[in-house]
């Protein structure tokens, strides 16, 4: 699908849209699926690139503008739960994007955010990044290996130092880092702005020298799928617009606290959410 006129986007997100295997049949996935959509939600002019065969039926992404490279296969996850914790699967992969992937039209977005799931962006491609524009990175999936059997293990981030450097804003959860406060701290340093998250925890934002945590509502769990993905979004996007990453921070939390509450990918906000999210950082500043 190409863009029908040339008007920029607001928020372009590149990674692979997944399919994930689930009780009962498979839904669509990926952060590239719940940031994107979440961005649109936002009221964004939002767009997407990935990679997935051309059979593959998108109809939850129609709002979104979106760029296919064709693959044989789509990125394919199973979550299965054992007696030591959760163990993720990668059935197939899709074909790595690179910067000669990304339409012209498409390169000048005001926020392009980088959100592997699968190690599937090639990290060069900071290098051909404008710099007009707000860079972001969620890097879970430069921290994933796998071998013959699927099985999804963690591995340091081999090639941090020029994304975080060029980056405005990284997100990480302290799952993708096994919890290694020193790697954490070592990431502060090297960028401008960074959010850890922590599940029902909240978030801790590391700012202009400064630290400071926003503690999440307590809500009830449904589906936690995505969650860190909208929150991403919603952080970004308000980071951009307000240059402030304490309240882009705020807003983040409890769109994404809401999120958990409904199933998949309709935990994108809601209007209403959003609005009343927009008023709960407004009566904290």
């Amino acid at each position: 699908m190409q863009i029908s006129d040339t008007q920029p986007l607001d928020y372009l997100v590149i990674g692979h849209i997944t399919q994930d295997l689930v009780k009962g049949g498979v839904m669509l996935g990926g952060t590239a699926s719940y940031s994107s959509m979440t961005a649109h939600a936002l009221g964004l002019r939002t767009g997407l690139v990935t990679s997935c065969p051309k059979w593959l039926r998108l109809p939850e992404l129609d709002p979104i503008k979106t760029f296919r490279k064709y693959s044989q296969h789509a990125t394919t996850f199973e979550n299965i739960e054992t007696d030591h914790g959760r163990q993720q699967v990668v059935h197939h992969c899709a074909a790595i994007i690179g910067a000669e992937d990304i339409p012209e039209i498409y390169q000048n977005a005001a926020i392009i955010h980088l959100g592997p799931v699968a190690n599937e962006v090639n990290p060069i491609i900071i290098k051909d990044l404008p710099d007009s524009s707000f860079i972001c990175l969620t890097p879970q999936g430069w921290m994933r290996i796998w071998g013959n059997d699927g099985h999804v293990h963690y591995r340091p981030w081999q090639t941090p130092e020029a994304l975080l450097e060029r980056a405005d804003a990284v997100i990480i959860s302290v799952e993708d880092v096994q919890g290694d406060e020193d790697l954490i701290d070592e990431y502060a340093h090297k960028t401008r702005v960074l959010v850890v998250t922590e599940g029902f925890n909240g978030a801790r934002v590391y700012w202009n020298g400064d630290i400071r945590h926003v503690s999440a509502p307590k809500v009830d769990v449904v589906d936690p799928t995505g969650a860190g993905d909208i929150f991403a979004a919603v952080f970004f996007a308000r980071m951009r617009a307000t240059r402030d990453a304490w309240t882009a921070a705020e807003q983040a939390v409890e769109l994404a606290s809401q999120s958990v509450t409904r199933i998949g990918l309709a935990g994108i906000p809601t209007p209403e959410e959003i609005r009343d999210a927009s008023i709960e950082v407004l009566k904290g500043t």
